[in-house]
């Protein structure tokens, strides 16, 4: 069963938080809703990869306790962009960036800002996959907890399957290969085509060393938004939410 669309016939979240316990504090009885919405989707465990490629997303955290719960719940808050249902996910503490910015009330600025555009960030990092550290750590995307062979700071993931390398930044340049789900290190560039980034990447299979041009909507760095996330007290809560180093 897809977990994303079995939440849309669950009641709303709104209707859930009156039936609880009023003595709670407010972000607990978010927290307790927002875990009810999604207490009767199915717990069948994702394929391990769903694309090819060494890099493609896969889900490592179904069988972490609570960790369904805790995604379904993430991505409920995300595809209604609730604002209270996603802060109520995070800790108190949250890291969102490495100038000393955290928080929930920084959180919830974030969301809100440049007409809510946050929330697209937030609905690809899902698409990403989910790497489990431990029994209390997971790691989105998956590809971020990876040991992968290409300086962090000039890679990038190519996000698709057969995507092409071209020879020059046009689309009707010849191909020189196609790539799936791999890392590639992106290059410095003087034509500055727009819509397109010069990289190198390395055939798996020879090792060739390749140079060519790739659509920029193909490439994510490896730096990108991450979200991190720890079970504290047997709960799930975000406990970074964070891009560059």
């Amino acid at each position: 069963m897809n977990i994303t669309r079995a939440l849309g016939a669950t009641l709303p979240l709104l209707a859930l938080l009156s039936a609880c316990d009023r003595s709670d504090p407010p972000s607990e009885r978010l927290e307790r809703a927002a875990e009810e919405l999604v207490s009767d989707v199915d717990s069948e465990q994702l394929p391990a990869q769903q694309a090819d490629g060494p890099w493609a997303p896969r889900n490592e955290c179904n069988a972490l306790p609570g960790a369904i719960d805790f995604q379904a719940s993430l991505q409920a808050a995300i595809d209604t962009r609730d604002a209270d249902a996603l802060v109520a996910l995070a800790a108190e503490d949250v890291k969102l960036d490495f100038g000393g910015g955290s928080g929930r009330a920084q959180l919830r600025e974030k969301l809100a800002a440049d007409d809510g555009a946050f929330w697209k960030t937030l609905e690809q990092l899902l698409n990403l996959g989910c790497a489990a550290g431990d029994e209390t750590s997971i790691t989105l995307p998956w590809y971020f907890a990876q040991t992968i062979p290409v300086d962090p700071y000039m890679g990038a993931i190519v996000t698709g399957e057969d995507v092409p390398l071209y020879s020059a930044p046009a689309a009707d340049a010849s191909e020189l290969a196609t790539i799936s789900w791999d890392a590639v290190e992106r290059l410095p560039d003087d034509t500055q085509r727009e819509g397109f980034e010069r990289v190198a990447w390395t055939r798996p299979e020879s090792e060739e060393r390749v140079e060519g041009y790739i659509a920029k909507d193909k490439l994510r760095s490896m730096i990108d938004y991450r979200l991190i996330a720890n079970r504290r007290n047997d709960r799930w809560r975000i406990t970074a939410l964070v891009a560059g180093d």
